[in-house]
């Protein structure tokens, strides 16, 4: 059936989509929405409850976010300036492989300068794989991984013919902000309001919400950003939660900030401590870090007192905010008439800053899925497929982070790698790695690229330094890392590049 209201007339727009929920999730949504369906096909409300405290203290995000400004035709000295944003090029890990002789390694986000070093790359760990002592350092091969050392901004001049892929830090709550001003400019409707009562048609299917203040809003569909309450689509729709808790153990996060010193890296940094790992993003005004951690492994007083150490802020008295973190995604992304974006549908852990990333995918295919479908729910099982799958593949990435740890100084990092509970996919890209066997060819197989590809792959299981021991009898030949002069191609190709700072600066 053809979502439609009564009156087709040119003056009451034929579908009324609401947003239940604000935050980045929702006013993201609410922005792709208005932007490819005019106000006269679609009419978007987003309601926003005036009672919900803000979350975080610093987010990063993958390459995709850059495109998500790209469509909504927002320049970057627009929004970055206003959301205390700086650029990522890479994510740095400390401290997760010490016993593999690895105490520090870099995941440099791809770009199009890489087609030129990354099959060197990933022949190199093939190579080391057996047994020959070669580089494999990623940010020896990957262009972004060379501003990182030099600490660059990834904007090219123009006379640079390639195309640069990088990521953002930025303060989430203000960027909500900023986007909630776009959406309304675009002609999204705001309501403040705190919602009582969800009403449902004999069908099931969702057909208002009850304010407050005593006012019903209809509509055709439903958009639940409601965050972990998942007001919409658990609360009301009955849809279940499935955990990835056997697989993922972290379950709780302790936050604050720290000043910003006389440098703004250009990358994320994650730090394995006793029972989880700390995230340090670089803000233009501040730090944000978190400790995310297991409560079955540490109390809350304890993580928060290694948290302190860590910081090196145990005199410090800014109080830390303790959060609670559902891991884990729907059995149904879109249940009836309601979508789940955000942390209403699903969450997987920050490590690799995937959040708005799967927000934005679960938007720009829901789009395409509707439209094709006449704004129906013709291709809602298709939908859940892609998404349940989408979350499944970054769920394994994640689930490989901790596997393949070597620290010895907790019972959980044991715990971790001693995990059984590992899905098929994983297990047959271990067994590939392992035996020796052409890992690009087993995630072309499965289809993954379009997740992590075999460069991202590469960079965690050489990052970790899951090799073999290296042989008595090494040839000194065959390290393609010195053989075809990477090094000094890629800081060739880094002279076209200024400080992170001058960027900020001029933003």
């Amino acid at each position: 059936m053809i979502i439609s209201s009564s009156n087709n007339s040119s003056k009451n727009p034929s579908i009324k989509l609401v947003i239940v929920g604000g935050g980045t999730a929702g006013w993201m949504a609410a922005n792709l929405f208005a932007k490819k369906w005019p106000k006269q096909k679609v009419e978007v409300t987003l309601i926003q409850s005036p009672d919900v405290g803000i979350i975080g203290v610093g987010e990063g995000s993958t390459p995709t976010l850059k495109r998500f400004f790209e469509m909504l035709d927002i320049k970057e000295h627009q929004w970055m300036p206003r959301c205390n944003a700086t650029y990522k090029v890479s994510i740095r890990f400390n401290g997760w492989s010490p016993q593999s002789g690895v105490d520090s390694y870099s995941h440099p986000f791809p770009t199009q300068v890489d087609t030129f070093t990354s099959r060197a790359f990933q022949v190199n760990c093939a190579t080391r794989r057996l047994g020959l002592e070669v580089n494999t350092q990623a940010e020896d091969f990957l262009l972004n991984g060379e501003l990182a050392k030099q600490n660059k901004g990834p904007l090219t001049p123009d006379n640079f013919p390639f195309k640069m892929e990088y990521g953002y830090h930025f303060n989430s709550h203000l960027l909500g902000e900023f986007l909630a001003e776009q959406a309304v400019n675009m002609g999204v409707t705001l309501r403040q309001e705190h919602i009582i009562n969800v009403e449902r048609h004999p069908n099931g299917d969702i057909a208002a919400v009850q304010t407050k203040s005593g006012e019903r809003i209809a509509g055709d569909f439903f958009i639940d950003c409601s965050g972990f309450s998942s007001v919409m689509m658990q609360k009301t729709l009955g849809v279940t939660f499935n955990s990835f808790k056997e697989n993922l153990f972290n379950d709780s996060a302790v936050v604050m900030t720290t000043e910003m010193t006389d440098v703004v890296p250009v990358e994320t940094v994650s730090t394995a401590l006793s029972a989880g790992w700390c995230w340090k993003i670089p803000l233009a005004n501040r730090f944000g870090n978190g400790y995310v951690y297991s409560a079955d492994f540490i109390s809350q007083n304890d993580a928060e007192l290694e948290f302190r150490q860590h910081l090196g802020t145990e005199e410090d008295k800014q109080e830390c905010r303790h959060l609670k973190m559902k891991v884990g995604q729907l059995s149904q992304h879109w249940s009836h008439n309601c979508l789940g974006l955000g942390l209403s549908q699903g969450f997987i852990e920050p490590l690799e800053a995937t959040a708005l990333h799967l927000v934005q995918i679960g938007i720009e295919y829901f789009i395409s899925q509707f439209e094709k479908g006449n704004f129906s729910a013709l291709h809602r099982d298709h939908y859940n497929q892609f998404m349940t799958r989408r979350f499944d593949c970054v769920r394994d990435y994640i689930v490989a982070h901790y596997k393949l740890n070597t620290r010895d100084d907790s019972e959980y990092w044991r715990a971790n790698r001693e995990n059984s509970n590992l899905s098929e996919s994983l297990i047959q890209l271990l067994n590939v790695w392992y035996k020796r066997e052409d890992l690009a060819t087993e995630i072309e197989r499965q289809k993954l690229s379009e997740h992590f590809d075999s460069v991202s792959w590469h960079c965690l299981l050489a990052g970790y330094g899951a090799f073999p021991a290296l042989a008595l009898n090494q040839p000194g030949t065959g390290d393609l890392y010195k053989d075809k002069g990477i090094s000094a191609f890629l800081k060739g190709c880094s002279l076209n590049f200024n400080n992170h700072s001058d960027y900020l600066t001029k933003g």
